[in-house]
């Protein structure tokens, strides 16, 4: 691969990007663009298409509650700890390299899933897919920021955008035919071809285009304290809902995060060239696209989370009806995140990015209105608002955080980037997925006691419980059919009732999002960012 690099030195004009005309296939920026949406598409589909397998892989493979719940996690971890560390090494040996590599790994690893006969090798790859996956997103949008003129990389990322929403949203869809039709190792078989598809065409297309004074060294201690900090963070988040929010387990994750962050500060103000030099975060703008990236993950996934279960659960749907019920969401990403980026280029981030948190502040406040007899129309117009609100932000956000950055950081600022959709989203499952448990809890003892049904044990209520916070009313074959509706009637109420709830704060994040917002400006003095704070 390296022999067929073509390494540029960027100038370091006031926005990072001079890219030089290209002349035929090598560099063209539209090409490129297409090149690494391939290989963007593969990681974004994964993260949620996988979930559609994990029952069947849970069946074929006899693995426990727990191994399945891995499969996910690990993932996870491995992409969110990865993330930065991942953009720098782009920094420092070019995007190109970095991007190439993590198409040839995720795509490797996809393949050996698709082959394993144990639940082990499943988690095992699946952690390798992860990682992976953290070389190749910030790369992509390193190579974008070097490729496109300034004046273009609004609607570039407005694409790149709507390929990531479309995916997340989409993967479901897909998931679920190909487990339906086919089995659960074609959902990760049909990584392989895609993969070398990229590779191809990353080959014949990309251009690595380095700053001149792109980083020459590794931060081994920023590395360490950094992946230690975001492990103890994202596993907190992960686990606390299953040891509880107030055990020392999850308290003591959750200070060891804080402590290690710290650590990593101090030890990024006395090293020369820093993992991830602390005087990026001078620049309001790129701060806080930072904030409103995770405050948005945590809307958007934190909620996505909870309209899943209340499609298949509540409404009774297959996961492939659920999906399609979900197409107004993924339609609406996809129209909007080009239109997105043509506003942004015209006239700035700030008025798009306002009203986009606030089109999803609408979105969530109207869901949380949902019950369980909501039509089609209803659900739909909620949706579609949604992705209205969510296209905007995740392509002026995007640009804010990587546009503010020097050329010499674009990795750096990509994993950044990703890393802060990771936190938000894992924050914002946890942080509803807590508000809905307790709103269960402290509703079910009574919503069960007006129904007149048959007085539970303490156990008994807490296995009940269990089931309603994911919609699943508790039942069984010997319930008789009298018994069976009033505890169906009184679950999906429970359920739907923690659900609004959860909406109605998820709206909230979302206003607040809206404030940090107005902070926002379009990255045109990225040098200058590194002097002061500028708004």
């Amino acid at each position: 691969m390296t022999s067929q690099t073509t390494v540029e030195k960027a100038p370091r004009d006031p926005g990072g990007l001079a890219p030089a005309p290209a002349k035929g296939l090598r560099g063209h920026p539209w090409l490129t663009l297409f090149s690494v949406a391939i290989g963007v598409m593969m990681v974004a589909l994964d993260g949620t298409i996988v979930a559609i397998a994990n029952p069947a892989i849970q069946q074929d493979l006899g693995a426990s509650l727990a191994d399945v719940q891995w499969i996910t996690n690990g993932y996870m971890l491995a992409l969110a700890v990865s993330l930065i560390t991942a953009g720098k090494l782009g920094d420092r040996f070019g995007h190109r390299q970095t991007f190439l590599i993590g198409v040839v790994g995720f795509a490797a690893a996809s393949g050996a899933i698709g082959l394993s006969d144990s639940v082990a090798l499943v988690i095992a790859f699946r952690v390798l897919q992860g990682l992976f996956g953290a070389l190749l997103m910030p790369a992509a949008l390193g190579l974008l920021r070097a490729t496109f003129p300034a004046e273009k990389l609004n609607m570039a990322i407005g694409i790149w955008g709507m390929v990531i929403g479309a995916s997340t949203a989409g993967g479901p869809i897909l998931g679920g035919v190909l487990v339906e039709h086919v089995s659960w190792q074609s959902v990760f078989f049909i990584n392989v071809p895609v993969g070398v598809l990229a590779l191809v065409l990353g080959v014949l297309i990309l251009r690595d285009h380095r700053a001149e004074n792109a980083p020459r060294s590794f931060d081994i201690a920023g590395i360490v304290l950094l992946s230690g900090a975001m492990f103890c963070l994202i596993w907190a988040l992960i686990k606390g809902s299953e040891w509880g929010w107030g055990d020392l387990q999850t308290i003591g994750f959750l200070v060891g995060a804080v402590v290690l962050f710290l650590a990593f500060a101090l030890v990024e103000q006395r090293v020369k060239e820093p993992l991830v030099p602390l005087a990026m975060f001078r620049s309001v703008p790129l701060s806080a696209g930072t904030v409103l990236m995770v405050l948005m993950a945590f809307a958007f996934m934190g909620g996505l989370f909870f309209v899943t279960f209340y499609l298949q659960n509540v409404h009774g749907m297959k996961a492939v009806d659920a999906g399609l019920h979900l197409l107004p969401l993924t339609a609406m990403m996809i129209v909007a995140s080009p239109v997105a980026g043509a506003l942004i280029t015209r006239f700035g981030p700030r008025v798009p990015l306002v009203g986009g948190m606030v089109c999803t502040a609408v979105a969530c406040f109207g869901m949380s209105q949902l019950t369980v007899g909501t039509g089609t129309l209803t659900m739909s117009v909620w949706f579609a608002l949604l992705g209205l609100g969510l296209a905007p932000v995740m392509v002026g956000a995007t640009e804010v955080i990587v546009g503010n950055a020097p050329m010499e950081l674009s990795g750096v600022a990509g994993g950044l980037q990703q890393a802060a959709m990771q936190v938000g989203g894992s924050l914002g499952t946890a942080v509803l997925g807590a508000i809905m448990a307790s709103r269960v809890d402290s509703e079910l003892p009574g919503n069960w006691k007006d129904a007149q049904l048959p007085q539970l044990s303490p156990e008994q209520l807490d296995q009940a419980s269990s089931a309603i916070k994911v919609g699943m009313p508790p039942v069984t074959e010997e319930t008789p059919p009298e018994i069976a509706g009033k505890i169906v009637g009184v679950a999906h109420d429970t359920f739907v009732s923690g659900m609004s709830t959860a909406f109605m704060v998820a709206g909230i994040v979302a206003v607040i999002a809206a404030l940090v917002a107005t902070l926002t400006k379009r990255g045109e003095n990225a040098e200058a960012g590194m002097g002061g704070g500028h708004i």
